[in-house]
């Protein structure tokens, strides 16, 4: 039995766009093997609230689907989940009470390295309003958030998205 031409098609573009979501690796990374991981699961409600309940105002109010929508801008760069990898960007689970500039794995610039913060709700509604104002010399590209509602909302989404549900 022969396969139709459309099949065939099919077949290609899914192998071309599986091969797009990986990305790719940085030269002062270390490459580590994966292994198929099941998807954690979604945070209740109540772990959701919680979450956000650890948030001084106004980011406990915010809005985490409108927040997940603009974190498409920082996926570009950035993963959220466990065990996510880095990419141009480290990736940003448990940022929430880290140094700034110190995730395993990641070679950060001497500015964000010396910067001698801890990540909290207000220093990342600072750093995403424009990072290079921050730290001149930065090598985060991204030009900042402007709209306070709109870092409100990714800073809620960031909080449920990069915590262990309910912390």
């Amino acid at each position: 039995m022969r396969a139709s031409p459309t099949l065939l098609s099919l077949a290609a573009v899914a192998a071309v766009l599986a091969g797009c979501s990986k990305p790719a690796s940085a030269p002062d990374q270390a490459a580590t093997p994966t292994e198929p991981a099941s998807a954690p699961a979604a945070p209740t409600p109540d772990q959701i609230k919680a979450s956000l309940a650890t948030l001084p105002a106004p980011y406990n109010a915010g809005d985490i689907e409108n927040g997940k929508r603009r974190f498409t801008q920082c996926a570009a760069c950035h993963t959220a989940g466990e065990g996510g990898p880095n990419m141009t960007g480290p990736n940003l689970y448990g940022i929430f009470g880290r140094k700034a500039g110190t995730a395993a794995n990641f070679s950060y610039s001497d500015g964000l390295k010396a910067a001698g913060w801890t990540w909290d709700a207000a220093h990342i509604d600072t750093w995403i309003t424009d990072p290079r104002a921050v730290i001149p010399g930065t090598r985060m590209s991204f030009a900042g958030l402007k709209d306070p509602k709109e870092r409100a909302d990714v800073i809620a989404y960031l909080k449920v998205a990069t915590s262990a549900p309910g912390k």
